[in-house]
């Protein structure tokens, strides 16, 4: 990719910038004019940086499989942090052992800037950025640092849910059902009307655009300004069909605890707008208020046809994403 010669906004994914939009820089780098290029080599591809990868690996004390640094936003450069200090970006390079690998940051990205832009969903602050040869990396803005650096209060469902590799296994995070996480928000959260909403939607997205890993461990409460809990903002969704061929629903247990099935659902079709329906009554979402935000998603979004096309996903995965998006969404309509 020729990174100086970008016609979107690595960020926003808005038309006419050959770097990050005013709107982006804002809200993702604190009003710096931030370069969307790194002052680094690709990961991996030069001995010294590999060692500055690799002493930062030790430090990051974020869970998961992929690859993941910390940055920090020194004046208006984002560099690795370094021993003591804490980060306030994550950056995830191009991850290994997939299919079209290396369109997994793109993928992030425009899934991310989709469910914000498109459906309204409280989302991490994300962008795309960099390496010096071309080489792209997702990054996105810790919700967790408070602005005096100290870190607000977060749990991930996996804890709320007492559930740890040691008393459920290696799958751990993924043996639940959608309906019991709804319960860890009703327990935990004091204003539980507001945020089960949130969720009864971040579930929905996460169905329309094929991710089959929103496990218990990408869901978290975070700790409110009064002391409460909220739902967390939204963080590593991307349409996994690109790369695996995954389920439909990452926990294994669906949307029900009962393994509850619509008519349409029953032979053998995919959840439709039936399923979802139940879901919300039986998570808490008021019955008039359901239908309202299903709404959204039934229908034809042009802008996600848009935010597609003018993503840095290649030719051949904007396809494949779109028909993703419109054969799930076809489902949806079923009844």
């Amino acid at each position: 990719m020729k990174i100086h010669e970008l016609k979107n906004c690595p960020g926003t994914l808005a038309e006419g910038y050959s770097t990050y939009s005013p709107i982006c820089i804002k809200h993702v780098f604190n009003k710096k004019k931030v370069s969307h290029i790194l002052n680094f080599k690709s990961n991996l591809k030069d001995e010294q940086t590999s060692e500055a990868f690799i002493e930062n690996r030790k430090r990051i004390s974020i869970s998961g499989v992929q690859e993941k640094l910390s940055f920090i936003l020194d004046n208006k450069n984002l560099r690795l942090t370094k021993e003591g200090e804490q980060g306030n970006y994550i950056l995830k390079p191009i991850p290994r052992d997939l299919k079209q690998v290396d369109q997994v940051p793109a993928n992030e990205h425009l899934t991310m800037q989709i469910a914000k832009q498109v459906y309204k969903l409280n989302v991490a602050e994300n962008a795309l950025i960099f390496f010096k040869d071309g080489t792209p990396a997702y990054i996105t803005k810790r919700f967790d640092i408070r602005p005096d650096g100290n870190k607000w209060g977060i749990e991930d469902f996996a804890s709320l849910a007492g559930k740890t590799e040691d008393n459920d296994g290696k799958n751990f995070k993924y043996n639940y059902s959608y309906e019991e996480a709804a319960m860890l928000i009703r327990k935990n959260v004091p204003a539980w009307r507001v945020e089960i909403e949130k969720y009864f939607s971040l579930v929905l997205f996460n169905y329309l655009f094929s991710n089959g890993d929103a496990h218990l461990k990408n869901f978290s409460l975070l700790e409110a300004a009064n002391g409460d809990y909220l739902l967390a903002p939204a963080y590593d969704l991307l349409n996994t069909r690109l790369h695996v061929n995954d389920t439909d629903f990452a926990l294994d247990k669906g949307l029900f605890i009962d393994n509850f099935k619509s008519k349409s659902y029953k032979k053998n079709a995919p959840p439709g707008k039936e399923d979802f329906v139940e879901f919300g009554k039986r998570i808490g979402v008021k019955e008039s208020r359901v239908g309202s935000l299903l709404i959204p998603f039934l229908e034809k979004q042009n802008l996600v046809e848009t935010l597609t096309q003018n993503s840095f996903l290649s030719k051949g995965a904007k396809k494949g994403y779109l028909i993703r998006y419109n054969t799930k969404r076809n489902y949806l309509n079923t009844v």
